[in-house]
């Protein structure tokens, strides 16, 4: 080969190298496929290519839950983003809950970008069932899913409501709720996605659904702010669904880069409008949701808010 060509060639893959260098990669995980949170997961890794045209890349991995993404941060580096409620990475760094007796000096680490939709609870019947409230629910087979918020908060609520042992509790996971309702296999599911749920407009879609309202005494059980599901959201809902929420937000940690964890909440900020024009769940989240985060944001977000003049609290930096 002649010296002329070997430079060339080397000048060329050097290029090539620089470039790839330059890509920023992040792996974004949050919950299992089928939901809305994975729909956005997928929603915020276009709105980020888009919005850094091509410099950084997110890849989405399929989670089974929060509690398992706030426990991978014992193995994960500097790439890694997850969503979950912000009291699970409270109850992490205090070793409580689903972390008792599960305490890592990794918790610690774990840093705030921005919030998310909120979590919202969907207890879905079939219509065949004839179930229209939760006293209804009794005698009825009932899917969870495993190892998600909303399996634990499912099973929370049943408690709460009197129903503990009182149904039968599906050995399935949740990406099998819809064609298992349409198969007559259960008699509903319990989804905690952001409205409008996916799972929850295909099978309210696919075959009649009721989504079950909650009593002001049972929203003041569960300990969690109240939600209203305008009627109209789902095929043949008529009225206004009652239901709680749980504030959600994407965290990271302190071995992300100060200049990823600032160029992604900076991104994520900027294309928001543009999501929501395609998927309503976004209009909901605004600056209003940051106090609801009461976690220590990373260094990086902070100074992105600090630019845009978006105040935090003392604890919050």
């Amino acid at each position: 080969m002649k010296l002329r060509q070997f430079v060339s060639l080397a000048a060329l893959a050097l290029v090539a190298a620089t470039a790839t260098q330059a890509q920023e990669r992040i792996t974004y995980k949050s919950a299992k496929s089928g939901t809305s949170y994975y729909q956005m997961g997928v929603e915020i890794a276009e709105a980020v290519k888009a919005g850094t045209d091509g410099g950084m890349i997110v890849t989405i991995e399929e989670s089974q839950g929060s509690t398992q993404n706030v426990m991978e941060v014992r193995a994960r580096g500097g790439d890694y983003v997850f969503t979950t409620p912000p009291a699970l990475v409270g109850a992490a760094q205090k070793a409580s809950g689903p972390f008792d007796g599960k305490g890592d000096p990794a918790f610690d680490e774990i840093r705030a970008l921005f919030p998310i939709p909120s979590l919202t609870m969907h207890f879905v019947m079939s219509n065949d069932s004839g179930v229209t409230d939760f006293a209804g629910m009794e005698g009825k087979t009932i899917l969870l899913g495993s190892g998600s918020f909303g399996a634990t908060e499912g099973a929370k609520y049943l408690g709460l409501f009197g129903l503990e042992g009182k149904v039968t509790l599906a050995d399935a996971e949740l990406s099998n709720a819809v064609a298992a309702l349409k198969n007559g296999q259960i008699d509903g599911f319990v989804t905690a996605g952001s409205f409008p749920a996916p799972n929850v407009i295909e099978a309210a879609a696919s075959m009649g659904v009721t989504v079950l309202s909650m009593s002001d005494e049972q929203i003041a059980e569960t300990g969690r702010a109240k939600l209203v599901i305008p009627a109209g959201t789902y095929a043949g809902q008529e009225s206004d669904i009652v239901t709680t929420s749980l504030p959600v937000a994407a965290f990271t940690t302190t071995k992300m880069s100060d200049d990823a964890a600032y160029q992604l909440t900076k991104t994520f900020w900027e294309e928001r409008e543009k999501m929501a024009e395609s998927a309503p769940w976004w209009a909901g989240v605004d600056a209003g949701l940051m106090e609801n985060v009461n976690v220590t944001f990373h260094p990086g977000a902070v100074r992105y808010y600090e630019e845009a003049g978006i105040a935090l609290s003392d604890a919050q930096k």
